[in-house]
């Protein structure tokens, strides 16, 4: 899933890691991802705690996707710093999954994300457009008096 993840890989994005519901990611803190305040956007952050987390939650095999997620930025980032994200699962339940990322620089934590993951069931999304394409959609009629 990650080799076709443009948008991380295109930010400069790295799996360094990925095991059975865990990943590791690197990302270098750019020019381009510093705000008007002289630290990272915290989408940029955000996004490295998310593409580890869904690095995460595929590495089970089926297609899954975030549910919701939630973060809390703890410290800033800036340009140069280098980020790691490491995502551990805390759980699967059905077909929803909870999981825990850490974003850090060295040793100190810049965020804490926390995602929710729901699997959609096909191995894969052209599986998963394919089936939803041919299954008819359902409509509703009034009765004629």
């Amino acid at each position: 899933m990650f080799a076709a993840d443009q948008a991380s890989r295109g930010l400069g994005v790295e799996l360094l890691e990925q095991g059975e519901g865990t990943a590791v990611l690197r990302m270098t803190v750019t020019p381009g991802m510093v705000n008007g305040h002289g630290i990272a956007h915290g989408g940029y952050d955000f996004l490295l705690a998310d593409s580890a987390f869904a690095c995460a939650c595929n590495s089970h095999g089926p297609v899954t996707v975030a549910a919701g997620a939630d973060v809390t930025f703890v410290a800033p980032a800036y340009e140069g710093d280098v980020l790691v994200a490491r995502a551990e699962e805390r759980t699967r339940f059905g077909r929803s999954g909870l999981y825990d990322v850490s974003v850090l620089r060295g040793d100190e934590v810049i965020a804490e994300f926390r995602g929710r993951s729901r699997t959609i069931g096909s191995t894969s999304a052209s599986t998963a457009a394919s089936a939803a394409a041919s299954t008819p959609a359902s409509t509703t009629s009034k009765e004629s008096r």
